[in-house]
């Protein structure tokens, strides 16, 4: 088990779980495979899988039995990674690189904030990366091309104005690019003819690469894979489109459950929330439907914020008052801080409400709990406590800071995310502030529940559209008709579900699970049940399948139920 945890540069990058569900095709951190033809990437394809079998099939020589309960855990989860791996490669998954928000050409926006831009080396490997974009694009279309031939697309549906996406990186002046940015704030230790130098070389870089990169994916986009993507909405509908959704739901669950269990769990779900709603608009004495409740809400101009100032100076006051309660909650906390920063603006028109941008102690880089200050009237301030308390502390934040300081655990553990833990956690977090009292009106529980609704719709909807032949329109009334959410989220989350099957799943299927083995630890410990050691418990394996985390709280259950058994008969 040891030779298989610690993997070579090939094997990791192999490994590396991408938040994009593509198969990516480099083994390098910013060097792609050059892709010569369709044929290359059908041999490149095939020498992936093979790897990844020969992996398997060591793993099938190992006595499971035999290992410690952590090689147990490394061992079910490296199966479950590389089955998965297996899996995308059969169905194909790598001919769709891009989703409805999401791709190489936005994770491209990202690598900036990986670099610290404070020594010469590091500009220089930031030059490397920008000369590297244009074969980087090129790349990615020849699998589009390849995809457009097997019928295998994003549907039309999400395209619609993709090229916002890429229209601000097309810049006529260079010094008006997001990637030149770093050039204007060189450290004054650089010599004035290295400044020069560097500066020469990364406008070089960006329009002899980048720019052209960007103009090139555009023209492709609009011009070819736009008219030729698939009309219909859901995955089913394409070839091998059932049995890929039906692997993307066991993914993303990390349980063996099926589309229609879901469907009716989701359902049972809206209902349930439902009532819950309706008890706060009784409470604040609303008259009217619960359509006209969620219509004041979406209108009246108290709950919205008049500036990205306002915006983000409460996100930030329910930031620390959230601080100050964590140690009643946990045992660890993270030595890693993080700040309160605005969705760069590059992304922010079709950009979810908030995210967490992961920091890095190696690279002295903080983590930054990001909020979309895009269209205003869009962003209630009801339901800042609940997001903050998802992309921040407890949730986000918290969860991967901790999991990057298990220097004990393998690489492949510490760098995996698994959606059903990280967004089943960080929801269980918004859950989790209501014992903490950080919700300071009925209108923020209110939108703790839209939120919470809002993600059981998920069941509903994504299942809706890949699964039982739902239109656009059927989910966004769906959506729009059970949560508070504006209309612009509605829209803008029904065209995330359609570009990414099933990941949309991972969030309620995940708090569902946390908390009935938090009650489970309740009902069996009693008294001697402590909230500080059972997220510890949940912690402390990183993230982990939920059929792993259910084996280890009913570890931690059986254990101190044992001790609470010796020290009676003592």
């Amino acid at each position: 088990i040891q030779i298989l945890c610690n993997m070579t540069l090939f094997e990791t990058a192999a490994m590396n779980i991408s938040k994009c569900n593509t198969v990516h095709l480099h083994v390098t951190k910013h060097s792609s495979v050059c892709l010569q033809s369709w044929i290359l990437v059908t041999k490149r394809t095939s020498s992936h899988k093979a790897k990844y079998e020969e992996f398997w099939q060591q793993t099938e020589a190992i006595n499971r039995e035999q290992l410690t309960v952590q090689d147990r855990i490394n061992y079910d989860m490296y199966r479950f990674i590389l089955r998965d791996k297996i899996d995308q490669i059969d169905l194909e998954a790598y001919l769709t690189p891009i989703s409805a928000d999401g791709g190489f050409h936005i994770n491209f926006v990202y690598m900036r904030g990986g670099f610290q831009f404070q020594k010469e080396a590091e500009y220089e490997r930031y030059i490397q990366v920008l000369e590297s974009f244009y074969p980087y694009v090129n790349d990615h279309i020849a699998l589009l091309k390849l995809g457009m031939e097997r019928r295998k697309t994003l549907p039309k549906a999400v395209l619609n104005d993709y090229e916002s996406y890429l229209l601000p990186h097309i810049v006529d002046t260079i010094e008006n690019s997001y990637f030149y940015e770093p050039f204007t704030r060189m450290p004054a230790s650089f010599s004035a003819e290295k400044q020069a130098e560097l500066i020469a070389r990364g406008k070089a870089a960006i329009a002899n690469s980048v720019v052209p990169g960007y103009q090139t994916f555009k023209d492709f986009i609009v011009e070819e894979y736009r008219p030729n993507a698939a009309d219909a909405i859901g995955i089913s509908a394409q070839p091998d489109g059932e049995k890929f959704y039906q692997q993307r739901v066991e993914f993303y669950a990390t349980l063996p459950m099926t589309a229609d269990e879901i469907f009716e769990k989701g359902k049972a779900e809206v209902a349930r929330i439902r009532a819950d709603m309706e008890g706060i608009i009784e409470e604040v004495g609303f008259e009217g439907s619960f359509a006209d409740f969620i219509q004041f809400l979406r209108t009246d101009e108290q709950f919205y914020p008049k500036t990205a100032r306002q915006l983000l100076m409460e996100a930030s006051y329910f930031a620390k008052r959230i601080d100050g309660k964590l140690p009643e909650y946990f045992n660890k906390l993270p030595r890693l801080p993080y700040g309160v920063d605005p969705v760069p603006a590059a992304i922010a028109p079709k950009y979810t409400t908030g995210r967490y941008s992961e920091g890095s102690e190696k690279d002295h880089r903080a983590g930054k709990y990001w909020v979309n200050t895009y269209k205003l009237e869009s962003r209630p301030l009801y339901s800042l406590p609940a997001l903050t308390l998802h992309e921040a502390v407890p949730g986000h934040h918290l969860q991967i800071s901790l999991a990057a300081e298990m220097e004990e655990m393998p690489d492949f553990r510490r760098d995996t995310y698994l959606s059903a833990f990280g967004e089943g956690w960080a929801l269980y977090c918004e859950y989790l502030g209501e014992e903490m009292g950080i919700y300071e009106t009925p209108y923020q529980h209110f939108g703790r529940m839209t939120y919470e609704m809002w993600r059981a719709c998920r069941l509903v909807v994504d299942v809706g559209i890949h699964a039982k032949g739902w239109t656009r329109q059927e989910a966004v009334d769906y959506m729009a008709s059970n949560s508070a959410l504006s209309l612009h989220n509605v829209n803008t989350e029904i065209d995330r579900y359609i570009g990414w099957p099933g990941q949309a799943l991972s969030y309620k299927i995940g708090e569902l699970k946390i908390r009935e083995l938090r009650q489970k630890a309740e009902a069996s410990l009693g008294d001697r049940f402590n909230i500080r050691d059972f997220h510890e418990v949940i912690l402390q394996n990183g993230s982990v399948p939920l059929f792993i985390l259910e084996e280890v709280v009913e570890r931690y259950i059986e254990e101190a139920e044992e001790c609470l058994s010796d020290s009676k008969d003592n």
